[in-house]
């Protein structure tokens, strides 16, 4: 018996300085963010005020499976809740609603996109696609045949 306790106890010690120079594999840190709870209109002295997305499709934008976009905040806009992911298919189908808070009407809007279905997950997306915008009061047109495809976001370092 006392043989067997002491061949176990070797072998674990063994195995433990069989490894001890090797360290221990380091999780990747993932980066969540989430909106910001800083009062900008207080910051800054500016009034903020909602905006709506109205958009005029492009079907080879939209590609055969659909379209989602993903607002990106940039000053002097920021996304409001569930309304900065929209789903674009083709005969005019749409999923969702552009809902965005700026202190004025932006020029152009910036989007993280991807070709898929409607009920397609948040997986990852392509890159970027930049539209001119004109606005006319809180409505914002978008004629996504005008938007340019910036770069993957495998081409960013």
């Amino acid at each position: 018996m006392k043989r067997i306790i002491l061949a176990i106890v070797c072998a674990v010690s063994f195995g433990h300085f069989a490894y001890a120079d090797t360290p221990p594999a380091m999780p990747v840190p993932r980066v969540s963010i989430f909106s910001t709870t800083t009062d900008w209109q207080a910051l800054t002295g500016l009034t903020l005020n909602e905006y709506r997305g109205v958009f005029t499709p492009d079907s080879k934008l939209i590609g055969p499976k659909g379209l989602v976009l993903y607002y990106l905040d940039a000053f002097p806009c920021y996304g409001l809740g569930d309304g900065v992911r929209v789903w674009f298919g083709q005969n005019g189908k749409h999923d969702g609603d552009l809902r965005i808070a700026c202190v004025y009407a932006p020029e152009t809007i910036t989007f993280s996109y991807r070709n898929a279905a409607r009920d397609a997950d948040d997986a990852r997306n392509t890159g970027m696609l930049t539209c001119p915008v004109s606005s006319d009061g809180r409505e914002l047109s978008i004629d996504m045949a005008k938007c340019q495809k910036g770069k993957d976001w495998d081409e960013y370092r």
